[in-house]
């Protein structure tokens, strides 16, 4: 029942000014509706990061070409052709850490079905790149062995270029030319949406490796090798033994350097992640400083209630209040102002997010628990900041309070 009364008191202390409570308020409001809304676009970021990292295929490595010296100028990776495709299958065959390993041959290439065309991303590849990249398949069948023995004219096109090239109708079964060369499509690709840099990965036709080298390109080497490790947890094993393997394959000595280059898109995933992350973590910190702001204007205005509401204070003493009534209904007062002002922050957080999220287009997550943390932040900082005045109001004398005017 005290309790009860207590807030009813704080209430109407509160309510006697209503705008100085409201803008006092206004700093734990933006604070925490600040915090809310950053942590979100932090987490909105690394829940895109993941997804993306996550479209490219789980446990994947990417084998790449080695770089050149000429004249003492360097060229990065893929300046020298060092890769074929017997890399690849022996990286399949003999390393216990490889679930599957797949040649690519690609380039930008002009499509024609009918009287349509298109410019889209050419890709020769082996049947194992649908388990690599963990791509389904929206209709008809993927690339076979077979297809890739007898280097058929058979294609799988993505979910973009379909479209651009069929409209609605389904590509199944449909011959588009590439190069003049007609290729029979047996396969439509579900949806697997952009990259991290922008790039649509439903913007390709993929096409049997062989026919790419033997027909299109006439090359006997390959691009890159996309290989798959058995588990997350042997990524790091598969790369040392996808190394030691090229080494020996390659005839590379031990003081010479490698001609290939292996790239882990965990750790690219981890990199992207982790900035991500620190950018949420810089976001809210600056948020967070509206909240220490909104604490000291608590404080302030506690301390020029105390000094107003001397001679209340005094009044309640003479009648029975003891120190300790005195300092819970100070201390009540700041803390009803920073939770009120939470709860309105919390509602200005996730209309700001979701307003972001529609208007601009930009990802944004809302996470329960941070909610829930900055609501009992924002009721913390009632208390730690309210302390003080309620401490002060407390420890008045009543003789002295009576006297003052």
């Amino acid at each position: 029942m005290q309790w009860f009364m207590t807030f009813r008191i704080a209430l109407r202390a509160l309510a006697r000014n209503k705008l100085r409570a409201f803008l006092t308020m206004l700093g734990i409001i933006i604070g925490v509706g600040a915090v809310i809304a950053m942590v979100a676009i932090g987490e909105g970021a690394k829940a895109t990061i993941r997804a993306q990292i996550a479209s490219l295929g789980t446990n994947v490595l990417v084998v790449l070409p080695g770089s050149s010296n000429q004249g003492g100028v360097r060229f990065g990776s893929g300046a020298v052709r060092t890769l074929v495709d017997g890399d690849a299958r022996a990286m399949a065959r003999e390393l216990p850490a490889i679930a599957f390993a797949s040649p690519v041959v690609r380039r930008q290439e002009q499509v024609i079905a009918a009287n349509l065309n298109w410019a889209t991303l050419v890709q020769g590849v082996a049947p194992e790149i649908q388990q690599i990249r963990d791509w389904e398949l929206g209709d008809g069948r993927f690339l076979h062995e077979g297809d890739i023995a007898s280097a058929a004219k058979v294609a799988v096109i993505g979910e973009t270029a379909a479209r651009q090239l069929f409209g609605n109708d389904s590509p199944v079964e449909s011959v588009i030319r590439i190069r003049n060369i007609p290729f029979r499509v047996v396969g439509l690709l579900a949806r697997k949406g952009q990259t991290g840099h922008g790039s649509d990965q439903d913007d390709t036709v993929m096409i049997p490796y062989t026919t790419m080298q033997k027909r299109l390109l006439r090359i006997n080497w390959v691009h890159t090798i996309l290989v798959k490790s058995v588990s997350a947890e042997r990524v790091q094993e598969a790369e040392e033994q996808i190394t030691a393997l090229l080494r020996q394959r390659h005839r590379i000595g031990a003081d010479r350097e490698d001609d290939f280059t292996v790239r882990n898109l965990s750790d690219i995933a981890e990199a992207a992640s982790t900035t991500a992350r620190v950018m949420g973590v810089l976001l809210g910190s600056v948020a967070s400083i509206s909240l220490l702001v909104g604490g000291i204007g608590i404080m302030n205005i506690m301390l020029v209630s105390v000094t107003e509401r001397t001679r209340e204070i005094g009044i309640r003493m003479a009648v029975g209040a003891r120190s300790r009534d005195i300092m819970l209904q100070f201390l009540v007062e700041a803390v009803v102002m920073a939770a009120t002002g939470g709860l309105i922050g919390i509602l200005l957080g996730i209309g700001s997010s979701e307003i972001l999220k529609q208007w601009v287009q930009w990802p944004t997550l809302i996470d329960p628990a941070i909610v829930a943390i900055a609501f009992f932040f924002s009721g913390a900082v009632g208390v730690f900041f309210g302390f003080y005045p309620a401490k002060k109001a407390a420890s008045l004398d009543p003789i002295e309070a009576l006297r003052y005017e």
